[in-house]
């Protein structure tokens, strides 16, 4: 998205926008539209009928021509004993967020959400904050040290200016007055692809990853795309990876399966299934997405084995993923995301260091952003979404 640099008397005879819920067909198709913004997996209607227990609508801007100009898929829940609804809109909407009058797309999306009656709205624009290469991530790398105390190699100008226009709206953003935090990661890690070759790929992996790389085909790891019939076999993996590394993801086989048929119905190779064998059996398996329009892939979730890990399955696996990502014209490959702790001695810190083994960069987005929507009752019952949340 580009700055409008015309005259401020022309910006300011811009046309109101139109919101109004689209059909989900129609939804898909906008986003699969070159030219349109690159949506979030999160932001598609697949998404909607991958999560149980939302409700969810689909909602599109239209200008003075009725064409459709920007989207959202907003999913809404009702608290525990609460009649109104929480509205989501996990990393979107999908608007002109360099727009110089933002209101004329945020304005309709408050009185059309307050007229569902929901009582909050919670929203991530999809726009980065600060950037940080692999290697000053590298060189900083310390004791006590965090992320978000290192000097930045960029500061985005859109993503800054975006987040001190909601805070003088009155947004707030999530996590800053010591209650709840972002549901989706709000420090990522990005490969960029755009302009570069498998060559240029190869160099910009440190000694490490190409190492571990030739080890896995020098030992006969065979990586490969399976179908849906592995995903029980990758949610073993999975399982295993948990148990290992000391996290609980809390999602079942019957999450994946249906991740697969939805979100690869709306669209044929929306979701792959990556695998690395070794002499026939599965040590490690990647899910990959992939944005309607082609141009972002994300590596969603990792599982291997904690066996035969000296044949390095795992680095084979995320180099096929890369090279594949790369081939079929994406300009990004993200790694989702990634702890914000650069003490060695942390176990968090090995997570981050074997991405930044990829010579990519962490990524700080502008993160999620609250609203209650006006009336004292819907701000007493936003405290009391908190305090439930932050009891739980």
């Amino acid at each position: 998205m580009t700055t409008d640099h015309r005259p401020r008397s022309a910006v300011g005879e811009r046309t109101a926008l139109r919101l109004r819920p689209i059909p989900a067909d129609v939804h898909a198709a906008f986003l699969r539209r070159p030219g349109a913004h690159t949506a979030s997996f999160l932001q598609t209607p697949a998404w909607a009928r991958v999560k149980t227990g939302w409700r969810a609508e689909s909602l599109g801007w239209f200008d003075g021509g009725q064409r459709l100009v920007g989207s959202a898929l907003v999913l809404y829940r009702r608290p525990p004993g609460v009649r109104r609804f929480f509205a989501y809109l996990p990393e979107g909407p999908g608007v002109d967020w360099a727009d110089p009058q933002l209101e004329r797309w945020l304005d309709p999306l408050l009185d059309h959400l307050r007229g569902t009656g929901a009582f909050v709205v919670r929203m991530g624009p999809p726009l980065a904050y600060r950037r940080w290469s692999a290697r000053t991530l590298k060189d900083a790398a310390g004791p006590g040290r965090r992320v978000g105390d290192i000097l930045p190699d960029l500061v985005g100008p859109l993503g800054a200016a975006v987040a001190d226009r909601l805070r003088e709206s009155g947004w707030r953003r999530c996590g800053e007055d010591g209650q709840g935090g972002d549901a989706q990661p709000r420090l990522v890690f990005e490969v960029p692809l755009a302009g570069r070759g498998l060559d240029d790929l190869w160099t910009g992996l440190n000694q490490e990853w190409r190492r571990n790389v030739k080890k896995a085909a020098k030992s006969g790891v065979r990586t490969g795309v399976e179908g849906p019939h592995a995903l029980p076999a990758f949610h073993a993996l999975l399982r295993i990876t948990e148990r290992r590394d000391g996290f609980d993801l809390g999602r079942g086989l019957d999450y994946y399966q249906r991740q697969y048929a939805e979100l690869n119905a709306e669209q044929p190779g929306r979701m792959h299934l990556y695998t690395a064998r070794h002499q026939g059996e599965l040590l490690a398996a990647h899910t990959l997405l992939t944005a309607p329009d082609g141009n972002r892939v994300w590596y969603q979730t990792g599982a291997s084995a904690d066996h035969r890990r000296e044949v390095r399955p795992s680095n084979a696996l995320q180099w096929r993923m890369l090279c594949d990502a790369l081939l079929a014209g994406a300009a990004v490959y993200d790694m989702r995301g990634v702890p914000d702790d650069l003490d060695p001695a942390s176990r968090a810190y090995g997570l981050l260091r074997w991405k930044l083994g990829t010579g990519g960069e962490a990524v700080e987005t502008v993160g999620e952003w609250e609203l209650p929507l006006q009336g004292a009752v819907n701000k007493a019952l936003h405290r009391a979404m908190h305090a439930y949340l932050t009891r739980r």
